[in-house]
């Protein structure tokens, strides 16, 4: 895939933009405060919903208490944030849990950091054909994302409500269809991209479809009403979403600025208020 002309070009004005407000705050230790007379630019690539809804509340605050200006680089495409940050054409991202940043990082050799959790989204199976799972038919297909870090967690939902089973010594995060050891039901798994699992509510042959909860609440999905089946967001839970920077940056004054206000009592309260249907949920402190 090529690089995005867009992050060259404002990692290029960034840049220009850092040399000419040099001073605004140092790289590293305090962040910088309201008595700089230039704010530093902060560039974070997020997907729209929730985590460029949550950016905006966040932005007034970094620039009031950090003198930091946040710009935000909305993006539908979960391939390109870890490269454009790996590569120094952004700041940070926003956008992915743990585990698909663990996947990503492994298979490409991104040089990106893990700098803090935020939320967790409810993974759901939804279905425009029935109204329960016991209306479920044998042999009925499921639609599910063709990323291989949404396998695990997609099919130990599915066996923690007793429609499966999966191997005794299976790795919760690294489970496959192959990890399968009983399939009572005789489900059937077709995957398409995650950004097309909304659309495929409408496929005839869909009669349920687990998508990802920014996907969900973007299509206009309350996660907690029209899913038949929702995953628990308990303290236990791996997926939350998170931070991610260059590795080398993640002690930058601008970084943990960014991280602090993510994860402030403002912020989680703005995250209850907000999805208080309980479709997105802060991470347990």
């Amino acid at each position: 895939m090529k690089k995005n002309n867009v992050f060259k070009a404002f990692a290029a004005s960034l840049l220009a933009l850092s040399l000419a407000a040099c001073g605004a705050a140092t790289s590293e230790g305090t962040p910088a405060t309201s008595g700089s007379t230039e704010p530093e630019k902060l560039s974070v690539i997020a997907t729209a919903n929730p985590h460029e809804i949550i950016l905006n509340e966040v932005k007034p605050i970094l620039l009031e208490k950090y003198n930091i200006e946040l710009e935000i680089i909305p993006t539908e495409d979960y391939y390109t944030p870890n490269r454009a940050v790996s590569d120094g054409d952004a700041d940070a991202n926003y956008f992915q849990h743990v585990p698909f940043f663990d996947n990503e990082k492994s298979e490409n050799g991104y040089k990106i950091a893990n700098v803090g959790g935020i939320h967790i989204e409810p993974f759901g199976f939804y279905s425009k054909k029935y109204s329960s799972l016991d209306e479920l038919p044998d042999g009925a297909q499921i639609i599910i994302s063709n990323s291989v870090a949404d396998h695990g967690r997609i099919l130990t939902i599915l066996a923690k409500a007793g429609l499966l089973t999966l191997k005794d010594d299976v790795d919760s995060l690294t489970a496959t269809i192959e990890d399968i050891t009983d399939n009572p039901h005789n489900f059937t798994f077709f995957e398409v991209k995650p950004e097309l699992l909304t659309n495929s509510l409408d496929d005839a042959t869909a009669d349920l479809v687990a998508i990802n909860g920014n996907y969900a609440i973007g299509a206009g999905l309350k996660p907690s009403q029209d899913a038949l089946l929702l995953e628990q967001a308990d303290q236990d839970n791996p997926y939350v979403n998170i931070v991610a920077c260059q590795e080398g940056h993640e002690n930058d004054a601008k970084i943990k600025a960014l991280v602090e206000v993510l994860q402030s009592d403002e912020i989680r309260k703005f995250i209850e208020t907000n999805w208080s249907d309980g479709s997105v949920i802060p991470e347990t402190k």
